[in-house]
């Protein structure tokens, strides 16, 4: 299956041909997609695509939004994560390099979904950047305190991290970036990744692919990013995308294996 794990489907870029940028990608064969949450006050918007039989979503606040909501309970998202068709806690994380909430505030939120993950045991969604010493600390610290599952979403941080990671069980999503002629540090990394726990991902309306990059991004062009994930790992088109189909539907298991 083609499978694009991480859509911003509700966002304001596709605001005046949602319907069309959803067709073209079942039309480019994308037969799931998850939705991705960058803010509980916005998860009406996010949950309102899942209606479709083909669209799941997640619920969570992603790092440049904590400073919304500095004291969100665990709780709230438990409770919203109660509605089927959320499959995930997330988009959450640490971005220190732009710093749109303070880090001290980032840390809190995270935790708070850290602890819905796994009351809950949906997987986490993690965004991390700029952040890997940081984020390193937090994951074994949780992990310790009770185990959780996580993906490493659009994965460009470094090595060291990466197994840190990998050693608590994680996921790892690859994206756009890694068809960038000058990523090439991402490429190794991937090369690394557990491979048993790799899926793919556009991130849209951010980080169009090789041969896109610098237009809009879309679901349908996910194709471009398992071909690379292929040639990067040494894999046939058709093992790539088995072996990414059988890591989502193990990691996102509450979604229904066609």
């Amino acid at each position: 299956m083609l499978i694009d794990s991480h859509v911003n489907l509700h966002a304001p870029q596709f605001d005046e041909d949602r319907d069309a940028v959803i067709d073209r990608a079942r039309a480019a064969g994308v037969q799931l997609m998850v939705n991705i949450c960058d803010r509980v006050s916005n998860f009406p918007a996010v949950r309102a695509l899942a209606d479709q039989p083909d669209i799941w979503c997640t619920v969570g606040t992603h790092p440049h939004e904590a400073k919304e909501n500095s004291d969100l309970p665990a709780a709230r998202l438990v409770e919203l994560a109660a509605d089927p068709r959320v499959v995930g806690i997330g988009e959450c994380g640490l971005d220190f390099h732009y710093d749109l909430s303070p880090r001290d505030i980032q840390a809190k939120v995270f935790r708070a979904h850290v602890a819905a993950a796994r009351q809950t045991g949906l997987p986490l969604v993690v965004h991390t950047r700029e952040a890997d010493d940081v984020m390193g600390a937090i994951l074994e610290e949780e992990y310790a305190a009770g185990p959780f599952r996580l993906l490493m979403h659009c994965y460009t941080s470094g090595a060291e991290l990466a197994r840190r990671a990998a050693a608590l069980g994680a996921w790892f999503s690859v994206s756009g970036i890694a068809t960038f002629k000058a990523a090439e540090d991402v490429r190794e990394v991937i090369r690394d990744m557990p491979a048993e726990r790799i899926i793919v991902e556009t991130d849209c309306p951010y980080l169009a692919p090789v041969p896109h990059r610098g237009r809009r991004n879309e679901p349908a062009y996910i194709p471009h990013v398992l071909a690379k994930l292929a040639e990067v790992r040494g894999w046939t088109l058709d093992e790539a995308e088995q072996r990414t189909t059988d890591a989502f539907f193990d990691l996102f298991d509450r979604i229904p294996r066609p």
